[in-house]
């Protein structure tokens, strides 16, 4: 059917190239731009486009900043600047944000060692935030890494590098189901999580 409708084939293949888009939804999501009126349309490729070219990772913590704006954690003077919860991505981040339970600052790993997917520790930011802890006098770190092996090979990774740092190394409270991601979770339980944190 679609062998008629080329340009629509070319839409679908870019979206099957979108991380976590179920390919169940791949139609709905082609009719709906196809359906977009051409304002709206222009709005949204320029907001894509525009957001693609001013949000970059803090050149510390690698959250997600505006070119021409502070940090909302490293330059925030309320969070608990010592106090450091190492999370596998800015989805995770924003799961624990919710609760309310943290007022410490973050580091995204922007994703975990795999090496079924040619993934290592120097594809990672895992050297800056080990730079991070001498340099921003860090005297905890959280790993809050998910519990999937590779989630868990990373913390330990991570946990072998920092070991002689002198600082506490603590993880989430096990009250985390095993294999699965913090974004999913419901948010009482990753403030429990979070806030009954043990030695890692």
């Amino acid at each position: 059917m679609l062998h008629n409708l080329p340009t629509v084939t070319k839409l679908i293949k870019l979206l099957q190239q979108v991380p976590y888009l179920a390919s169940k939804n791949l139609f709905r999501v082609t009719s709906y731009f196809l359906q977009m009126d051409q304002k709206h349309l222009q709005q949204f490729c320029t907001i894509l486009q525009e957001a693609n070219q001013q949000v970059l990772h803090c050149s510390v913590c690698f959250v997600w900043k505006e070119r021409d704006r502070q940090c909302t954690f490293c330059d925030n003077h309320r969070r608990i600047q010592d106090l450091v919860c190492v999370v596998e991505s800015w989805h995770d981040m924003l799961a624990i944000e919710k609760t309310g339970a943290y007022d410490g600052v973050y580091h995204v790993l922007t994703g975990v060692i795999c090496p079924l997917d040619g993934i290592g520790p120097d594809d990672l930011t895992i050297e800056p935030l080990v730079a991070r802890v001498v340099t921003h006098n860090v005297t905890e770190i959280i790993l809050a890494t998910n519990q999937t092996p590779e989630g868990e090979a990373t913390a330990t990774y991570i946990a072998k590098k920092i070991k002689d740092k002198n600082i506490k190394i603590s993880c989430l409270a096990r009250g985390i189901p095993v294999g699965s991601s913090l974004e999913s979770i419901d948010r009482v339980t990753v403030y429990k999580a979070i806030a009954e944190r043990r030695p890692f």
